[in-house]
């Protein structure tokens, strides 16, 4: 009985995550910064990205590569998990990670870098 009912409710999440997904495809989601408008920071922090972080996650698009889809990030309301994307919970989830996410090891700098480039998407 208890497998059936993690199965349930494992399934009853998979439905829920697609339906938040596929009701997020549906509303328009503001354009990245434009390349040519970054500031030093900001391209420092997308090389930090491209090293990082692209093996895993598309900058502009909200489809998934082997994790989420980042493209505005920082504008929405919450996180996958639900939580408001922060600077200090996405550095929480950079430094530590987070379900199937490993932890990422960065500088200070570099992490300051790529939370700048993260607003830039």
């Amino acid at each position: 009985m208890h497998a059936h009912s993690f199965s349930a409710s494992y399934a009853l999440m998979i439905c829920a995550a697609g339906l938040a997904v596929s009701l997020s495809g549906c509303r328009s989601l503001p354009p990245s910064k434009p390349a040519s408008d970054w500031t030093p920071q900001e391209a420092r922090g997308a090389q930090v990205y491209q090293a990082k972080c692209a093996r895993c996650h598309y900058p502009t698009t909200t489809h998934g590569l082997n994790g989420a889809g980042l493209q505005a990030l920082t504008k929405l309301k919450a996180m996958p998990s639900g939580a408001p994307p922060t600077d200090e919970r996405l550095t929480n989830v950079i430094l530590h990670g987070r379900g199937m996410m490993p932890a990422t090891q960065v500088a200070d700098e570099q992490l300051d870098d790529l939370l700048a480039y993260l607003h830039t998407l």
